[in-house]
């Protein structure tokens, strides 16, 4: 799975969102930073070319669908920033959270309790 840029990345939340969608339902969506129609065809083939999306052709018009899950993509994203930044140990990303006061007592026994009941 290749890593995906910002825009890719935001891309695929719309259609992850939408499920199925051509390339105005994207650019409908968008709400910052609008790309020029022809701009985000191209990122959408890009994402194509990258394995992300497939489509339905309708003439010459395109309709685009995610073929990788936001679940599949977060559980790689996130494996992959907890070994670049955390030194592979969730010890650390939680200690981090904790340290950024991100996380409260309450939600780190909701963890613990979370742990125990899997054992």
């Amino acid at each position: 799975m290749q890593k995906l840029t910002n825009k890719e990345e935001e891309i695929m939340h719309i259609l992850w969102r939408l499920e199925k969608a051509f390339v105005k339902d994207v650019l409908a969506e968008i709400k910052e930073d609008k790309p020029h129609y022809n701009t985000l065809s191209t990122i959408i083939r890009n994402l194509e070319e990258k394995g992300y999306v497939s489509y339905n052709a309708y003439g010459k018009t395109h309709q685009y669908y995610p073929i990788v899950s936001k679940e599949s993509y977060k559980k790689r994203f996130m494996n992959t920033a907890i070994e670049n930044y955390f030194n592979n140990s969730y010890k650390n990303v939680v200690s981090f959270f904790a340290k950024e006061e991100k996380i409260s007592i309450d939600e780190l026994k909701e963890i613990i309790t979370l742990i125990e009941q899997k054992q």
